[in-house]
């Protein structure tokens, strides 16, 4: 059985202050090119269909034409919900919807139900695990402190459970939304931490044939049977150096796979250029860079006039400009965006406990804060999800 495996497809989302619905467009169309000429059986969608729970209109719209599209193919479609998507929304019309051949798989409690395809070597189980939010699905799966691994990992106990009861011989492919240790992050993905802890181990995935991960957007290879297949376009500048790209997964009857890349259409290469904005501008090695979309950061100790004009005359596809003159890390005007560079909210509010009375929370202090944290953001979700 042939697969294609994509994910993120985040419609509706703009890049900086650019329309990305064209280009989304763009994807959808090659999306169907490829399942119609490289012969695929089956397209998996991992999750994080829509960029928010409440899409705007030309994002729904762009979805059902591409449900119209594949449906047209007679190709079965397997999606699942994303942290991003709204699970009830993106659910509704999903018992009708399957009757087309295209499968919604938004309900924690059906984790253990496939989609059941077959080949001429006997039956393919497909089990759709949306991304579970621990505080809203911890009920569900019967764990009594809420956290990724602990709900993911009962969520698979039932796929396993249903699997063990089918035809020996029987291959399995779980789609998953979650954030698996030894997947690299980028700047685009909504933090998921919970208890200060985001990623599981690949090894809740044992047992199945091939899991099919969304959620991070760079393509990546976790073990041969676990990959992240990535946004099929840039969504910020941190995804630079991405080739973006779905897997085309060729499943043999024993199980055995075989995994190619199937480049996507992107409208312009992203580049990140630094240095003095004179430099930025002189510097023949930049050429390269002068149709790319580009995030500049100037390193200039007085901010020049009028950067991002001057910028734009040869790069005139610039869309982010950032200030990081050259000082020590220690120098009282490094400026404060600088210093929370890179650190969770979780440090923020340690280190200000620590500025504020001398000493840094103790582990005690660190739980509370934590709870906090994991509160607000479960509360966030609780409120996305009734909107």
């Amino acid at each position: 059985m042939r697969l294609l495996h994509t994910s993120d497809w985040h419609l509706g989302r703009a890049f900086h202050r650019v329309n990305m619905l064209d280009a989304q467009a763009e994807f959808i169309g090659h999306l169907v090119t490829t399942v119609r000429e490289r012969g695929v059986d089956a397209v998996v969608v991992s999750g994080d269909v829509y960029d928010r729970a409440v899409p705007p209109l030309a994002a729904v719209e762009l979805f059902d034409d591409a449900l119209h599209r594949l449906a047209d193919l007679g190709v079965p479609t397997v999606m699942i919900s994303g942290n991003h998507d709204s699970a009830r929304r993106l659910g509704v019309g999903a018992g009708l919807i399957d009757r087309a051949g295209i499968h919604l798989r938004t309900e924690p409690s059906a984790c253990g139900t496939p989609v059941v395809l077959a080949d001429d070597h006997g039956d393919v189980a497909f089990y759709g695990l949306p991304y579970l939010e621990p505080a809203l699905v911890k009920d569900e799966f019967g764990v009594e402190k809420p956290g990724h691994e602990a709900v993911l990992a009962a969520a698979m106990e039932r796929v396993r459970a249903d699997l063990a009861t089918r035809a020996p011989g029987t291959r399995s492919v779980v789609l998953a939304h979650a954030f698996v240790t030894g997947g690299e992050a980028s700047d685009s993905e909504r933090d998921i931490t919970v208890g200060g802890v985001a990623a599981v181990p690949a090894g809740v995935f044992d047992g199945v044939d091939y899991a099919a991960l969304g959620h991070l957007h760079g393509s990546q290879t976790i073990t041969e049977r676990v990959r992240y297949s990535g946004s099929p376009l840039p969504y910020s500048f941190s995804e630079a150096e991405h080739r973006k790209s779905m897997w085309l997964v060729d499943m043999g009857a024993d199980g055995s796979l075989a995994a190619e890349r199937i480049d996507c259409p992107v409208p312009r290469a992203l580049a990140r250029i630094r240095g003095e904005l004179e430099d930025l501008l002189a510097d023949p090695e930049l050429a390269r860079h002068e149709e790319a979309w580009v995030e500049a950061t100037l390193t200039d100790s007085v901010r020049p006039a009028d950067p991002m004009a001057r910028l734009c005359e040869r790069f005139p596809h610039t869309l982010s400009l950032v200030f990081d003159p050259e000082r020590a890390p220690d120098d009282p005007d490094v400026s404060y965006a600088r210093r929370l560079a890179g650190r969770s909210d979780q440090e923020i509010a340690e280190d200000f406990v620590a500025h504020v009375r001398g000493a840094g929370p103790d582990a005690r202090e660190q739980a509370v804060l934590r709870d906090a944290f994991d509160a607000v953001r479960a509360d966030e979700a609780v409120h996305e999800v009734a909107r």
